[in-house]
């Protein structure tokens, strides 16, 4: 009878858990049982480790083998689990370094032929190995620059799974093919963020969208098509501020588990931009698949930018799933395999024509919808998504005499120093609170003595809602807008000349219920 016993991490949404592998070896029937809540590819397992194993020349035991997986309640999935089953089985099968595997943690995916293939969300799952006091990890080549990356972690990489058996002091024969040096992927370099100085006119936007990025806000953007609403909402990720250092951890791991993370370029420093397609489905936005929920568009912006344009044309579906992330920050997915949770704090922009045809604003348009037709289309965007919307503009088309009169257009350089400034203000306010941006602050804190607000801003917004023109939600988002307006003015607390131009950007010059 043999017992072999080694370490791996299962991910549920970031959340990495460390597993125990345990195979066990008995005489009987040779036969090789999975149990612990495999999925269907951690079972396809037993056929990947065998044919591994033999690759490798290793004597493959003629017994019956069961291997645990614990915690058995966890559901486990993916193909980062093969590693770690070969090296439980041939410890139990008697290879030496029991000792050594016992402490160490093993991630990867075997072929066939014994190499070692890289998987998804490594640096999140070392990240849990070294929280739980396992610093000894055994990852793919390919994954070493991803799985480095975490403090603390003593990373070996393997090519393939006979080294690490020759490693352990086993008797394994290395294939040719195998180099022992892996190869230095080479970092793709990034695209330059697109200027703001390509923006002609449009001051009012251009303000909003300043605005937006100081203080972390939602932007709607209503307007004509070809009056530049896209273009502005693809300059807003250039003016946010690089991500502190916790914020790129939380990022890369984000796009990590997603698989589009490049190891070679280090953690990601940007904020992310996301621009689904209108036909895109709510498992495609918000996250979804058979099994444990991936994430999907509105997480992979976390820290950035979610940009729908043609707000309109996107599933009411779409739409909706994104209440409780905008609200909270943090998508939670559940599904029968179990619950996934996945941060998902982006900046979202919505872009639209004011109507089918798009020629509803803006003068010497001539719009060939009818009245219930302009008021079918933007229905489709309900009123409890825009409530949660801070910043509402209409973007009118440019004319020519406005070029002639505009200024030469700030560069993103420019807005982004004042951006960077109000960010520095803001921190310095918030510091000791668990908030970074005014949008993420709470109406209690707003309305409450921290906030310390002057008599005649109180009055003003008190004023706003006994005309019907803000709800209590309203009061809430113009009170961040302001304290945003207060950050960029350089001022101690928002003004009533802020509280104004917050209710007119907040309400597009209307009323807000």
């Amino acid at each position: 009878m043999g017992l072999g016993r080694t370490w791996t991490v299962c991910l549920v949404g970031l959340t990495g858990h460390l597993v125990e592998v345990e195979a066990h070896m008995s005489q009987g029937l040779p036969a090789f049982t999975l149990v612990g809540l495999p999925d269907t590819a951690v079972n396809e397992a037993r056929e990947r480790v065998r044919s591994a194993v033999t690759s490798s020349e290793v004597v493959w035991p003629n017994r019956r083998t069961t291997v645990n997986l614990s915690p058995a309640s966890l559901p486990k999935s993916g193909t980062g689990l093969d590693l770690a089953l070969a090296v439980a089985v041939l410890v139990a099968a008697g290879m030496p370094g029991q000792d050594v595997a016992a402490r160490t943690v093993h991630l990867g995916e075997l072929g066939l032929d014994g190499r070692l293939h890289p998987v998804r969300g490594v640096l999140p799952a070392v990240a849990a190995a070294v929280a739980a006091g396992r610093t000894e990890v055994v990852v793919p080549a390919g994954n070493v620059a991803e799985a480095t990356l975490v403090p603390g972690a003593r990373v070996h990489g393997i090519e393939h799974l006979a080294e690490l058996v020759r490693q352990y002091g086993g008797d394994a024969r290395v294939p040719q093919l195998v180099t022992h040096t892996a190869a230095r992927p080479v970092a793709a370099e990034p695209a330059p963020d697109p200027d703001l100085a390509d923006v002609l006119g449009q001051d009012e936007a251009r303000f909003a969208l300043e605005v937006a990025a100081a203080g972390g806000h939602h932007l709607f953007l209503l307007g004509a098509p070809g009056a530049g609403k896209t273009l502005l909402a693809a300059r807003l990720p250039g003016l946010l501020p690089d991500l502190s250092e916790p914020e790129a951890v939380e990022v890369t791991a984000v796009h990590s588990v997603a698989g589009t993370f490049d190891p070679a370029a280090g953690l990601l420093r940007r904020p992310p931009f996301e621009d689904p397609h209108h036909t895109a489905t709510p498992a495609a936005v918000i996250g979804g698949g058979s099994g444990i929920p991936r994430p999907g568009a509105a997480t992979r912006a976390h820290r950035g930018v979610l940009l729908l344009d043609e707000a309109p044309e996107f599933s009411p579906r779409v739409l909706e799933t994104l209440r409780q992330p905008l609200e909270h920050g943090e998508l939670v997915l559940h599904r029968a395999a179990g619950t996934a949770r996945y941060p998902a704090r982006f900046q979202l922009v919505l872009a639209a024509n004011p109507c089918p045809c798009g020629k509803g604003v803006g003068k010497g348009l001539s719009c060939t919808c009818t009245a219930a037709e302009r008021r079918r289309y933007l229905s489709r965007l309900s009123g409890p998504l825009l409530d949660r919307i801070d910043i509402q503009v209409d973007v009118e088309p440019v004319t020519r005499a406005m070029l002639a009169l505009a200024a030469a257009p700030e560069s993103s350089a420019t807005v982004g120093a004042r951006v960077a400034a109000a960010r520095r203000r803001q921190a310095a306010r918030l510091a000791g609170t668990p908030w970074r941006t005014n949008a993420e602050v709470p109406g209690a804190w707003l309305r409450g003595p921290d906030a310390d607000l002057p008599a005649d801003v109180r009055l003003a917004l008190e004023r706003a809602m006994d005309r019907g023109a803000l709800s209590m939600r309203g009061v809430d988002r113009v009170l961040k807008l302001a304290w945003t307006l207060s950050d960029l003015a350089g001022h101690d607390r928002p003004t009533i000349h802020d509280v104004g131009t917050a209710l007119g950007l907040r309400t597009r010059g209307g009323t807000d219920g």
